[in-house]
């Protein structure tokens, strides 16, 4: 057997810088994602103390209290709700965005920017045009179609209002991860298809959809995780006082409730365990897909 042969003095001294260049990721990585996913495991299994001093080992009961709780099964059911018009209306409207802004047209920065403006906007100010623009008496839709429709108050349709924020804000990010991936197709495909005489539409479901489906594997997946987890803008957008807020709020934001409002971070911490076990089931289910749908060439 080979001994090992012993590091150098450069070799040590370099090993020690690039340890040292890592050191602030690691320590940035422990302190703000492992340590907390290990934290809140562990403080699902418990129930706060009183006056919120120490915790309490109760074994499975918040898990038990979370599975038999109506609000749970119907926070989860309006996220899904959520997820179900964000995603696909942001991906299909991204992506007709980028493949017409792919081409040369005059202007075309100009409108790459507006399309990318809602990804840049505080959320809070994203908020507060939209709250304007739903208001029942005042708001800029009502007035323009002389209609007079409680377009977040009304419980039956507040979650699809809210639904087309999300579709607004995400536009912009889809189409430039498609219009990334769409310059990595190559011309010599599209000037062959035009030959042999097939249209636009027809290169667009024969070459442009299949090539760009790593693209959109990654978005679909990624804004899946992120639709699930979607807090921020239905706390703005949703007061607490607001009627539909029951039919609207996400896991996410019952979970702010329980824990930062109520103090019962045991409870919030067993809700939000449930939505993490769910996003790995959908997640595993995206996999399997990837294999069937998405073709790398």
């Amino acid at each position: 057997m080979k001994q090992k042969q012993k590091m150098t003095a450069a070799a040590k001294n370099e090993a020690a810088w690039g340890y040292l260049f890592v050191a602030p990721t690691l320590i940035g990585l422990i302190i703000l994602n492992f340590y907390p996913v290990i934290n809140t495991v562990y403080q699902s299994f418990c129930k706060t103390g009183d006056f919120g001093k120490g915790n309490t080992f109760v074994g499975v009961a918040n898990y038990a209290k979370v599975v038999a709780a109506a609000e749970t099964w119907q926070s989860l059911w309006n996220t899904i709700k959520y997820a179900l018009i964000e995603v696909p209306l942001g991906v299909i409207i991204a992506l007709v965005l980028a493949v017409f802004l792919k081409n040369k047209i005059k202007g075309v920065s100009v409108f790459r920017t507006i399309f990318f403006l809602p990804m840049v906007c505080a959320p809070a100010a994203v908020a507060m045009v939209w709250k304007w623009l739903y208001n029942q008496q005042f708001g800029l839709i009502n007035n323009v179609f002389h209609t007079n429709i409680g377009w977040i108050s009304d419980p039956k349709i507040a979650w699809i209002a809210v639904g087309v924020i999300g579709v607004w804000s995400i536009i912009g990010y889809n189409m430039v991860l498609f219009i990334s991936g769409l310059q990595e197709i190559p011309g010599d495909y599209y000037e062959a298809a035009e030959i042999d005489g097939a249209t636009g539409i027809r290169q667009f479901f024969s070459i442009t959809i299949p090539l760009l489906s790593p693209t959109t594997f990654f978005i679909v997946q990624t804004r899946v995780i992120g639709a699930l987890t979607i807090f921020d803008l239905m706390f703005m957008v949703m007061d607490r006082t607001n009627v539909a807020l029951n039919k609207v709020q996400s896991v996410v934001y019952l979970f702010y409730q329980y824990t930062f409002t109520q103090g019962n971070k045991g409870y919030g911490a067993a809700l939000v365990m449930v939505l993490v076990v769910f996003i790995m089931i959908i997640t595993a289910i995206l996999q399997a897909c990837e294999k069937k749908f998405v073709f790398y060439n």
